[in-house]
């Protein structure tokens, strides 16, 4: 039985993640952090089939006890300070968390084992103001937050113990991908959440900022059986994920009001709300997913407009009950 270890299990990804290898019959651990009182409402209903244990992205002594502690075959770090809103406001700890701490997961499996296949979670907000289009692996990077820079440290870093010590690392550099499990507080979430409030008489405006800003976004149900496809290759590399399809924040909404029937949005809605607007904007992010979908033989499944329907209807039911 192949074991695998998820840091950032209770985030979006990482119940879909359990999900997918617990189906392919993984034994699965989790990190959870020691001091917080852990968020479980993303996994409460994979807590009798998982293993929990306490590390932080900080703490280098509990990553490496986790590590022992659940042997595992694959680790895969989704734990990150993840919202880049927030990037700005604590550009240090994002530094810690999103480019130091994956070099403690990378030294703790290299003191460790270094057999261990390691996933590192990328992103497209390294690309940042672009510099072509579409964006694919050897595109240049240029963040535009400091979460972007630290994730791009984070994907330099992975290659650097890949390259020096020869261990199995790959960087997965996922365009956005949303679903029923996002955070409140990031954009696709807060419309479907504002949307499904708006319709059952609960809320009376949505605020937002750069309604403009474009996106490639995906179905994280899709994307995580990416992650587990790169680590099963004869060799470690890279890849964009991404739809190769771009939508405005503003299609978003327009398809979110008309899942429940509104057809007369625009009133419901202030856009260029100033506490919404980034100091930096990503204007046009778009992927190129051709390497993963030739070398992994990966492509979405999901469409955009079922994408917006499902988290929508999600939360119809939830706020119903």
């Amino acid at each position: 039985m192949k074991r695998a270890l998820i840091t950032g299990i209770t985030g979006q990804d990482g119940p879909y993640l359990a999900e997918l290898l617990l189906q392919k019959g993984y034994k699965v651990f989790g990190t959870v952090r020691r001091l917080s009182t852990p968020n479980m409402e993303n996994i409460s209903h994979l807590q009798d089939k998982i293993e929990l244990l306490s590390a932080d992205l900080l703490d280098q002594t509990s990553l490496s006890e986790a590590i022992e502690q659940a042997e595992p075959d694959e680790v895969y770090n989704l734990a990150a300070q993840s919202f880049v809103k927030a990037s700005f406001d604590q550009p240090v700890l994002t530094g810690e968390f999103t480019a130091l701490g994956v070099t403690r997961v990378l030294e703790a499996i290299r003191n460790i084992n270094t057999k261990i296949k390691f996933y590192q979670a990328s992103s497209s907000e390294m690309f940042g103001k672009v510099v072509e289009t579409p964006q694919k692996e050897t595109t240049r990077f240029h963040p535009r937050s400091p979460y972007g820079a630290a994730k791009v440290y984070g994907h330099y870093i992975t290659q650097n113990y890949r390259e020096s010590y020869d261990m199995f690392a790959c960087n997965g550099i996922l365009f956005n991908h949303e679903s029923p499990r996002r955070g409140i507080e990031f954009v696709t979430r807060k419309i479907s959440h504002a949307v499904a409030r708006i319709s059952l008489g609960k809320q009376k405006k949505l605020e937002l900022g750069n309604m403009s800003a474009k996106r490639d976004w995906g179905f994280a149900g899709d994307y995580v059986e990416a992650m587990w496809l790169m680590l099963q290759q004869d060799k470690p590399d890279d890849y964009v994920i991404a739809t190769g399809e771009t939508h405005s924040v503003h299609e978003f909404v327009q398809l979110a009001f008309a899942e429940v029937g509104i057809t007369d949005w625009e009133k419901y809605v202030q856009s260029n709300s100033p506490k919404h607007l980034r100091p930096a904007e990503v204007d046009y992010l778009i992927g190129d997913y051709s390497k993963a979908k030739s070398k992994l033989g990966w492509q979405p499944k999901t469409s955009f407009k079922e994408l917006v329907s499902m988290m929508v209807q999600a939360d119809l039911e939830r706020e119903k009950k």
